[in-house]
Parts: structure tokens; C-alpha cells; sequence
């Protein structure tokens, strides 16, 4: 692992935010956090880019000035405008003069901002902003970048546009880590973890999460719950089987990330209650 987080735990008072988590962080390659509201997701990242330090674990990253890190509610200045962000973003990168009017152009390009430069960040829409954020972050060509939620309440084409700057900066190089609380986002990825309640619940290549996924898995219709171990997927139910033998009516499907999260968090909390 070239960075990344190695068994770290973290806690604030008597709450422990990360329990013994690792998060593998390679250059050329797009780590995905995945996980819901209060899994640990921000926490790893603060953790993996210095603004939190663990009570124990090891933290691996690259010097300060080789960060890009976009938190989830920040990274625009909305009172300044798209070229004052980006100025400010120098000053703050320490790029030099002669870098700057190219790199800035390119970034602008990049993020299909360049006819907006002189509008507040205030003026433009959510998935602008976000674009913006990342372009800023990405200014300075880091060794990692570091996005918290980057998608998060933004339309589809933005969300697209956002992946695609993602997958550029990572076959530029770069090492990428985001976190999400969208699971279909995890295909993306080089090395997806699962995160919920502190604990790493499962990680790997997108490969790997699929195929590990325990028992059996299937479909079934109507309005009765089937089985304890059943969830809704649309109109019709899911049921996991962790003995790897469905109940009758119920007809095997192989599983997708949104039942790898859902199989993971039943299987966890399984083991838990036998402990």
C-alpha cells in the first residue's frame, strides 16, 4: 500500500468514529468509500489527509503541498469568482507565476468553466460548484485528491462530468480516493470499501466485493415479507440465504453492489448478535 490508512482507530470522546480501519490508496487508482450518513466515510478522509490524528493505526500520505482534498460541504469561496478562486487556489498551492495563466486555462477547460470565470461562485449551480471544487484541488496536479461526497445532489450529466475528471486525474496518475453514499458509484472504482458504523465490512477490487458476497441470493415477488432475511429492491423483495439454500418460489440472481452493502450489513450484524 503506497498510502492510504492501516488499522486506525479514532474517537471522539466515548464515540469511536473508526474501528481498526484500512483503506488502501494506490497512484493511478480510484478508492471508493462506500457507505451511509454517519458510516465514517468523512472520517477516514480528514484522518488520511491530516486534519484528525488517530489514536493508533498508521496513516501514509503524500507531503502537505501534494494533497488536492475537497470536503463534502465546502471548496468554493461563493463571494469570489471563478478566477478568483482559482488565484486564490495558487497563492494558497504556492504555484508559480509562470504555471499559473496555462495550468489555469487547462483546468478551466477541463471542468467546461472557462465561459463562466468572471461569475460568482454564488452564481453558479450545485454541480458547477462542484466541478469548480475539484478543478481547484486538481490545480496543482497532486499525488492525492480527496473528495468527500463530490456527487452528492447533483444532476445526472454533473455527476457524469464529475466521474469523468475522477477517472482523468487517476490515468494521470494521480491516487484518488472518494467517498459516497451512492453504491452504484463503487463499479468505478479501483478498490471500493465497505463502511458502516466505524468497521470496514468488506473491501476489495469491485470484482472481488461481488464474488465474496456469502450464501445465495434471490428474487421473489408479492407483498409478504419472505424470509427475516429479505429486503424491497423496486417491486420485489430480496432474499439472502447465508446457508447458500433459497426458499422455494425465490429465484437466484447474482448480485449487485446495493446487495453486497445490504448482504454485508446483515452478515455483520449476524455475527455480532452470536458473539
Amino acid at each position: 500500500m503506497r498510502w492510504g490508512l492501516e488499522h486506525v482507530r479514532l474517537s471522539f470522546g466515548r464515540r469511536v468514529a473508526l474501528d481498526g480501519v484500512t483503506v488502501p490508496v494506490e497512484p493511478s487508482g480510484v478508492t471508493v468509500l462506500v457507505g451511509g450518513d454517519g458510516a465514517g466515510k468523512s472520517s477516514c478522509l480528514k484522518t488520511l489527509v491530516g486534519l484528525v490524528q488517530p489514536e493508533s493505526g498508521s496513516v501514509r500520505r503524500p507531503p502537505k503541498q501534494g494533497i488536492g482534498y475537497v470536503p463534502a460541504t465546502a471548496g468554493v469561496y461563493e463571494d469570489l469568482t471563478v478566477q478568483e478562486n482559482l488565484d486564490f487556489s495558487a497563492d494558497a498551492y504556492q504555484l508559480p507565476s509562470r504555471q499559473r495563466g496555462g495550468r489555469q486555462a487547462e483546468i478551466l477547460d477541463r471542468i467546461g468553466l472557462a465561459a463562466a470565470r468572471h461569475r460568482l461562485g454564488a452564481q453558479l449551480s450545485g454541480g458547477m460548484r462542484r466541478k469548480l471544487a475539484v478543478g481547484l484541488a486538481l490545480l496543482h496536479s497532486p499525488e492525492m485528491l480527496v473528495l468527500d461526497e463530490p456527487t452528492t445532489g447533483v444532476d445526472p450529466v454533473s455527476r457524469a462530468e464529475l466521474w469523468r475528471l475522477i477517472a482523468g486525474a487517476a490515468a494521470a496518475g494521480t491516487a484518488v480516493t472518494v467517498a459516497t453514499t451512492y453504491v452504484n458509484e463503487a463499479a468505478r472504482a479501483t478498490s471500493v470499501v465497505l463502511i458502516e458504523a466505524g468497521k470496514v465490512l468488506a473491501s476489495g477490487s469491485p470484482e472481488t466485493i461481488l464474488r465474496g458476497v456469502p450464501g445465495a441470493l434471490g428474487a421473489a415477488q408479492g407483498t409478504a415479507r419472505p424470509t427475516p432475511l429479505s429486503w424491497r429492491r423496486g417491486v420485489s423483495w430480496r432474499v439472502w440465504a447465508p446457508a447458500g439454500e433459497l426458499p422455494g418460489g425465490v429465484q437466484q440472481r447474482d448480485p449487485d453492489f446495493e446487495d453486497a452493502v445490504v448482504v454485508a450489513e446483515l452478515a455483520d450484524e449476524r455475527g455480532r448478535q452470536r458473539r
